[in-house]
């Protein structure tokens, strides 16, 4: 493969380490009494996320005074987007906070670039595994362990979906709402959870589930940048339930909120070609995706 990111190594190096050691702080953080912040409904955030954001977000504008930084708890983000810029970082300090409040280690570390709307870059730790994995389209990807040096992430095609295999990644929202629909389409579906937007991601990079389906568009730019380069990059399929490219300009996000306005799935090609047009009739008998 043809390696060609775009930043420097010494760039590379650094994000790596800065995220490496801002997980371990969350890590730290996480065991001691903090504070839980209600957003919106269904929606929390914790003085955990707000330190880790302030902290990323320094780092990010002192390294990159060019381009856009975008985090999920700067309430001048939206703002910062309508901003003409070449690149954007999108930070998410914890994806999967819940996980987080209630002592689970679903949740990770995220940051993507977005270079001329479109995703090419992304780094995605996970605390609690001590594990970092990150690259893009035509650079690679790559992994590093307890701040061991980096090694290739080898993307494993998952077994053909049949009759007694078919793990596909879903959260606890859209589960609760199609879960019951999508199995008596698809019996053969086996659910897997996880907290973190990007660990889902990561779990069908490595086979471990032939594809994701996200439906409550809630997701924002920062949630879905880093695990769709580092998804692209793998050679998974990423579209809406219609089967078009997912949008990263304006056109595809709510402008108050960057939240994405296309339902989800990422996966394998073999696995989209199988489930997407049963999973269209599965939802549809509930009715179809709305913003939350």
């Amino acid at each position: 493969m043809t390696t060609s990111p775009p930043l420097t190594s010494s760039q590379i190096w650094q994000i790596n380490q800065l995220l490496r050691q801002a997980g371990q702080r969350a890590r730290q953080l996480a065991q001691q009494p903090f504070d839980v912040i209600e957003k919106g409904q269904q929606d929390f955030a914790t003085s955990i996320d707000r330190f880790l954001d302030r902290l990323l977000s320094q780092k990010f504008r002192a390294w990159f005074p060019e381009d856009g930084i975008i985090s999920e708890e700067n309430a001048d983000s939206p703002a910062v987007f309508q901003e003409p810029k070449n690149r954007y970082w999108l930070i998410d300090p914890l994806d999967g906070t819940d996980d987080l409040i209630h002592h689970r280690q679903g949740y990770a570390l995220m940051v993507g670039l977005l270079e001329h709307y479109s995703p090419v870059g992304g780094w995605i730790y996970a605390p609690n595994l001590d594990h970092l994995y990150y690259g893009g389209k035509d650079w690679g990807l790559f992994q590093m362990s307890s701040g061991g040096p980096p090694v290739p992430l080898l993307p494993v095609c998952p077994p053909s979906p049949n009759a007694d295999h078919c793990p596909m990644m879903i959260g606890y929202r859209d589960y609760r709402t199609y879960g019951d629909a999508i199995h008596r389409v698809l019996p053969q579906v086996e659910f897997r959870f996880l907290g973190s937007f990007g660990l889902k991601v990561i779990e069908v990079i490595l086979g471990r589930a032939g594809l994701y389906l996200y439906l409550n568009q809630r997701v924002k730019l920062w949630d879905t940048t880093a695990p769709l380069a580092l998804a692209t990059a793998a050679g998974l399929v990423c579209t809406d339930l219609q089967g078009n490219p997912l949008r990263f300009d304006a056109t595809g996000l709510q402008e108050q909120t960057l939240a994405h306005q296309q339902p989800i799935l990422i996966g394998w090609p073999e696995y989209i070609a199988a489930l997407r047009s049963p999973l269209i009739e599965a939802i549809s008998t509930v009715g179809p995706p709305r913003h939350a």
